[in-house]
């Protein structure tokens, strides 16, 4: 445990003289809110690749594999096919027609004032969602990691959220970019190491690695010894709704990830939208390699270390750290979970920056104070001072919620969240002439409440636990779930999309917003018009 130690406190030490170089230059809103635009295509590529794989690619989808099998790998299909969308929808023309935040783009042919208010709050929430996920990896890990020290969950907590706040507060959009990348290249090195040795441990035949997976023996919670084949689906998505999640998970994960702020702030931190492109090809052949080497972490796992050692040893978050231990031993242990951790912050880092600048750009600076700064730097001191506020928030929901939630699952609740707010009122504004103010404000409204409301009479948070259950397994609600899925992505998105259709064939036609319809497909497509600064 003392490896462990000097591991983190070493990569504390580098990320923190990161954040002192970057807090040097990063004085002007550019230089914070977007790094000055200076990002190459393979430098914002790896970090997009390192904000995406979080704490639930890493821990949470081992976990679910470990746990669930095929079901399990789902996760993994739909985070890796969700990059599509990003490619193919929204990388190029959100660099060219925005400045810092998703808003921007909205409000480049609508009424700004409502349509920011919306958006910011839809930023918030999605963000919020992604955070907590992020947190309860972080305590667990932390917890299991440091155990003999005594130090608590909520301790772990509270610790990574404070360093979490100051790399945002001091080194801005610079500092969390380069600790995304320093992450990224971590974690990639680290999963393939853990995949040879996987593989290794079966003498690199996958006949003996996938025999071994299709008879998986563990306890069930009765106590009676079973053996389940774990490339048979239906261990997780079981009858009479099983199909119906998994659908509603996929569209959640595909359509989300064009959604979620964090993503999305990234693109305007290159100098043009060609260099959009060229980031967005990086991460997907880093995020493709990831996302397939899962499946040796996950059944890895399952085949080697067992369920029942990973229930007693800190639960489903634990299955990848606790795979390099039985393989690597202490050294290989402490270097994956100091890899996990890395991951943790690097995430956490740049979603608290997506949603303090949204706060600050979006509704400070344009709602309350109509486009226009009172004083010179109160848009980056506001954007500091929500960093605070998130992050407290975050981590009183990842203490209330416990270590026992998995992440990937808490996580796969705000791509839906941004699935069925963000996106479809950033594809009708770019694609549809005849969109509105009042269709933007009402589908950001009706995806978010929909989305949020569905998860709080989900079973994810309404159901009836047995008596032997405890403490933070236990669920919030103790009653019958009203709405059957895990995931509200199957109801929640096409009612995203029809309150911002619906919205916009009730309201007035704005011809100033029509108008402007054509400058503003130009300039996505082709960039014309759009700065190096990124502004309009």
């Amino acid at each position: 445990m003392t490896t462990a130690l000097l591991l983190f406190l070493i990569f504390i030490f580098i990320t923190l003289v990161i954040t002192y170089w970057a807090a040097r230059r990063s004085s002007g809103a550019s230089a914070f809110f977007a790094a000055s635009r200076r990002i190459t295509g393979w430098q914002n590529g790896v970090a997009v690749a390192g904000d995406y794989m979080s704490a639930a690619s890493f821990l949470g989808i081992a976990g679910i594999i470990a746990y669930q099998g095929y079901d399990g790998f789902m996760f993994s299909v739909g985070w890796l096919v969700a990059y599509l969308t990003v490619l193919l929808i929204v990388a190029e023309p959100l660099r060219n027609a925005g400045k810092y935040t998703m808003a921007d783009v909205l409000a480049y042919r609508l009424s700004p004032r409502p349509v920011r208010a919306m958006a910011s709050l839809s930023t918030l929430t999605v963000s919020t969602f992604y955070m907590i996920a992020q947190m309860v990896g972080a305590g667990a890990l932390v917890t299991l990691l440091l155990k003999d020290s005594g130090i608590s969950y909520q301790t772990a907590v509270i610790g990574v959220g404070l360093l979490m706040i100051v790399y945002v507060v001091f080194g801005g959009m610079l500092a969390t970019t380069w600790v995304q990348i320093i992450k990224a290249i971590f974690l990639i090195a680290g999963t393939v190491l853990l995949s040879i040795l996987v593989l290794a441990h079966f003498d690199f035949s996958f006949g003996n690695f996938f025999d071994a997976i299709s008879r998986v023996t563990y306890h069930d919670k009765d106590g009676a010894e079973v053996t389940k084949d774990f490339l048979t689906p239906g261990l997780r998505f079981k009858p009479p709704y099983g199909a119906l999640d998994l659908i509603s998970l996929g569209l959640a994960l595909i359509f989300g990830t064009a959604g979620l702020p964090h993503i999305l702030v990234r693109f305007y931190t290159v100098p043009d939208a060609k260099t959009a492109r060229v980031s967005v090809v990086w991460a997907m052949v880093l995020i493709g390699s990831f996302y397939i080497m899962t499946t040796f972490l996950g059944f890895g796992a399952a085949t080697i270390v067992g369920r029942d050692f990973i229930s007693k040893n800190g639960g489903t978050n634990m299955s990848a750290p606790l795979l390099a231990q039985a393989l690597g031993g202490e050294i290989f242990f402490a270097f994956i979970s100091a890899i996990a951790f890395a991951t943790i912050l690097a995430v956490v880092a740049g979603l608290t920056i997506s949603a303090s600048t949204s706060f600050a750009h979006d509704f400070y600076t344009n709602v309350i104070h109509h486009g226009k700064e009172r004083r010179p730097g109160e848009e980056v001191r506001v954007a500091r001072i929500t960093a605070f506020v998130v992050g407290a928030i975050s981590i009183l929901s990842a203490i209330l919620l416990g270590p026992a939630a998995n992440v990937a699952f808490l996580v796969a609740l705000a791509f839906a969240v941004a699935a069925s707010a963000n996106l479809p009122v950033i594809v009708l504004s770019l694609f549809w002439k005849r969109f509105n103010t009042r269709g933007a404000v009402m589908g950001l409204a009706t995806g978010l409440s929909a989305s949020i409301g569905l998860i709080l009479i989900s079973p994810s948070i309404m159901t009836i636990d047995p008596a032997t259950v405890t403490g933070a397994a236990r669920h919030l609600i103790q009653a019958d779930p009203l709405f059957p899925l895990e995931n509200p992505g199957l109801l929640s998105i096409p009612l995203g999309f029809l309150g911002a259709v619906i919205g916009a064939l009730t309201g007035r036609r704005e011809p100033q917003a029509e108008a402007k319809f054509a400058e503003l497909l130009v300039r996505a497509n082709t960039g014309i018009g759009a700065e190096k600064a990124g502004g309009h």
